[in-house]
């Protein structure tokens, strides 16, 4: 039946397929979502940016009152990842040394009931491009069972005045998401919502505080 189809998908998207447990709907304070991003023009890292015909795509960027390197470590150092984002239940380089074009991590989320017999997802990123300090871009499959997403994310780190603009976009496709575009699309905008805020609140924590 047409209704129930769309009930299960809907209940299969209240997983947040980008990071883990969904936060609230509301943008974190500072931060800024370009709608379908199409209006503003596609993040990119030595080029490269997210996938051009994907039809799930959010964009987002947040201001942090950090140190551009205080926000670069945290954001690079993978396997502290679940030190800072609950959502983030492993994670592990699949390389050794500072995060480059080549580096490859796993990490995982869990999924909560839903209508496939998935209770995880297994995400492999790859880095394809980087530049320190300034921009990265992975790609990688999401996997569970009876799930499959594929993903192409970019980041983008500028220093400003008081701190830095942490810009990211990101495109989903795969036969669940693509079934469902418009919810697909709201879960994929509060989890990278989510990321910023957790990155935000991290880095800012870690920067002593400077007297007037």
């Amino acid at each position: 039946m047409p209704g129930t189809h769309r009930t299960h998908l809907r209940a299969l998207f209240t997983v947040p397929l980008a990071i883990g447990l969904l936060g609230g709907a509301a943008l974190p304070a500072g931060a800024a979502a370009f709608a379908g991003s199409r209006a503003a023009e596609s993040l990119t890292c030595r080029g490269a940016g997210v996938d051009p015909a994907a039809r799930v795509r959010h964009r987002a960027e947040i201001l942090v009152h950090a140190p551009l390197r205080t926000v670069w470590k945290l954001q690079t150092d993978i396997e502290r990842w679940p030190s800072w984002q609950a959502p983030v239940t492993s994670a592990e380089r699949l390389d050794h040394g500072p995060l480059r074009r080549g580096s490859a991590f796993r990490w995982t989320t869990p999924v909560p009931p839903n209508p496939t017999p998935a209770t995880r997802l297994d995400i492999t990123s790859t880095v394809g491009q980087l530049r320190h300090h300034s921009c990265i871009r992975w790609t990688g499959p999401a996997t569970g069972e009876g799930l499959h997403i594929d993903g192409v994310h970019v980041w983008n780190f500028t220093e400003v005045p008081g701190g830095v603009r942490v810009s990211t976009e990101e495109t989903h496709t795969g036969p669940q998401v693509d079934a469902d575009v418009p919810t697909a699309t709201a879960i994929l905008r509060q989890g990278l919502d989510a990321w910023l805020s957790d990155l935000k609140t991290t880095a800012e924590a870690r920067t002593p505080h400077q007297p007037n």
